[in-house]
């Protein structure tokens, strides 16, 4: 079975790739390799950020790995937050102050289409590969649901009359953003 790093600490990223891939490759955490280092998210696109923690962890470890870069975009907010959806509010990962912003953000507003998109980085033995996943929707007046994290209370699918939040991990994974480019990536692996 075929080794891959996931250059993520975000456990629900994890979780979520690990339940898409199992069975098909052993992949590891930054964790698992002993990496510990704080890797800057500086570019100004998701394939950027993408990108950046990918080369970083094959540079210094020498290991096959890819990174994501995700967000939710608005389009009544111009596509924000984007590449800053996870520090939208300021504060990195205060996910209620994000959803709050969002919310006040669209007060008055009929058009909330939405989608969040993922882009991953594969550093596949010194070479770099794309793959996008997008999902689209819409953002609800009000959050709804428990389960997942980030935007998920507020986001409903096209074709669903719940959120991501009262979505299954299963459920959600059939259908994700995250889930697509792990589709994605995965094929590739199977013809390499």
């Amino acid at each position: 079975m075929q080794q891959l790093v996931f250059a993520t600490n975000n456990r629900h990223k994890l979780e979520e790739v690990a339940d898409k891939v199992k069975n098909r490759i052993k992949l590891l955490s930054l964790d698992d390799i002993g990496c510990n280092d704080n890797i800057a998210e500086t570019g100004l696109t998701f394939h950027e950020n993408a990108s950046i923690k990918s080369r970083y962890i094959y540079e210094k470890y020498a290991i096959n790995c890819f990174g994501d870069d995700s967000g939710l975009e608005v389009d009544a907010l111009n596509g924000e937050p984007g590449i800053y959806s996870a520090r939208y509010a300021g504060k990195y990962n205060d996910h209620q102050a994000n959803i709050n912003k969002v919310l006040d953000g669209l007060k008055g507003i009929t058009n909330r289409k939405a989608r969040f998109r993922t882009v991953i980085s594969l550093m596949w033995y010194g070479n770099e590969h794309f793959f996008e996943g997008t999902v689209e929707g819409t953002i609800r007046n009000e959050q709804s649901g428990t389960k997942g994290f980030g935007y998920d209370p507020i986001f409903e699918p096209d074709g669903y009359n719940i959120t991501f939040a009262e979505m299954s991990l299963d459920e959600k994974n059939r259908i994700s953003h995250r889930a697509n480019a792990v589709e994605k990536l995965v094929a590739f692996l199977g013809n390499v």
